[in-house]
């Protein structure tokens, strides 16, 4: 909800609630989105004003059983707990996704009379595990016979038909209990009119894959459309538009500069996304060409129509090309270990360090895999689509007039966002 207030000058804000709260936005996130309260969250919640967190997620550290959960599963800390948590989730009125949207609503009711708020309501759901109430699973009837299945590993599907369709199954049965609390949302802005002067946002950081490509889930495979493109929808009550969809191509870097327009307030010089007002209104493009992809993986880029997925160049052992770049030495779970920063140097700043060196440590090359961690050396090729004529990416080819035209977008999103020297080298890039 906004009323436009006046700017102030920032001095090293970099955060959207933190640009927010210091422009006299009130910020305040609710989520059961558990990592960030993990070491690699590096205490971003506490940019907000306020927050509230709700425990039990996928293998949350949460309830405390010394003795191990019967029958056992999987083997596994995270499965084990996860076992453990479910014991105390025994009615829908438990979950965490219902918890975090009651917050939501909470928050809502309180606060639906006063101007200059940002509310995040941030839910793990739909996330494996696809744990939920009986009767949501009556929603989604079928037959699954054999032992409980609703975690899949982040690997190939070496799993039977029915067991791949049970899981589309339950992944529906998420799916549909994250549209019915978003309605809650809906219904409470419809009784309260607050369409007039609220914006909505509803969006998500990634898809899942649920076989296809022959996979399960993502990060150990090449980011494919079902995990790249993501659902973005957008209310802007300045222009009033609903119901029309947008062809330009957008990325969630746009959210932060959208949301600080939408406040009155200018975005950091070191932003990269563009403010999406005259997109959501006339569909105004902001970009030609966009980067995505993970760390170690690929370089992906897209213009709209082709995907190009670059692969890396075999590194060799003795000149690694891969490195962590942080003044926060923490992996997402852990931190990182003596042997790690035993090898870390001290870089020059990048030009969005604000003249802040980083601690260069070498990565371990290969992709993030399953719930423990692990790392999974999967070999990466490139390859190049046409989704207009391939949708579902099921045929790459070859253009060399075409990749070159993707790498040229590629080069120039790279230095636009001064990636380091050495990952030039890495892709065979000029």
């Amino acid at each position: 909800m906004a009323v436009l207030p006046k700017s102030v000058t920032l001095q090293g804000c970099i955060s959207l609630p933190a640009i927010l709260k210091k422009n006299g936005i009130y910020t305040h996130l609710v989520s059961d989105h558990y990592h960030y309260w993990e070491d690699g969250g590096s205490t971003y919640h506490n940019r907000y004003n306020t927050w509230e967190i709700e425990r039990g997620q996928e293998g949350d550290n949460w309830k405390g059983c010394v003795k191990d959960p019967e029958p056992k599963e999987r083997i596994g800390r995270i499965w084990r707990q996860d076992d453990v948590n479910r014991e105390y989730m025994q009615t829908e009125e438990e979950m965490p996704q219902y918890r975090t949207f009651q917050k939501g609503l909470e928050f809502i009711n309180t606060n639906k009379d006063q101007d200059n708020w940002f509310l995040q309501i941030e839910t793990f759901d739909p996330h494996e595990p696809f744990f939920s109430m009986e009767e949501w699973q009556n929603l989604y009837p079928h037959d699954c016979s054999g032992p409980k299945f609703d975690w899949p590993e982040y690997a190939k599907v070496s799993e039977t038909p029915e067991q791949v369709e049970h899981i589309r199954h339950l992944y529906g049965v998420m799916m549909s209990m994250c549209d019915n609390y978003l309605g809650k949302v809906l219904d409470i802005m419809d009784a309260n009119n607050m369409w007039e002067d609220t914006m909505l946002i509803v969006n998500t950081d990634h898809g899942y894959l649920l076989g296809e490509h022959g996979w399960w889930a993502k990060c150990v495979i090449p980011f494919y459309n079902e995990v790249a493109h993501t659902l973005l929808f957008i209310w802007d009550p300045r222009s009033g538009k609903s119901g029309e969809k947008r062809k330009s191509l957008v990325q969630t870097i746009n959210l932060a500069p959208t949301l600080l327009d939408y406040f009155a307030i200018q975005p950091t010089e070191d932003m990269t996304g563009k403010v999406l007002k005259d997109t959501i209104e006339k569909d105004n493009p902001v970009r030609e060409a966009a980067l995505f992809g993970m760390h170690g993986g690929h370089i992906n880029c897209t213009d709209g129509r082709y995907v190009y997925m670059l692969a890396p160049q075999k590194p060799k052992p003795e000149t690694p090309t891969l490195f962590n770049y942080t003044i926060m030495p923490t992996h997402m779970r852990n931190l990182f270990t003596v042997e790690e920063l035993k090898q870390a140097t001290l870089s020059e700043p990048f030009t969005f360090t604000k003249e802040v060196p980083l601690m260069k440590i070498p990565a371990q090359e290969g992709s993030l895999g399953g719930p423990g961690g692990e790392v999974v050396k999967e070999p990466l090729v490139s390859m190049l689509f046409d989704l207009e004529q391939d949708p579902q990416q099921q045929r790459p080819f070859r253009d060399a007039a075409l990749e070159d035209m993707m790498k040229k977008h590629l080069v120039a999103l790279l230095r636009a966002h001064d990636a380091p020297q050495e990952l030039y080298c890495r892709f065979g890039l000029d």
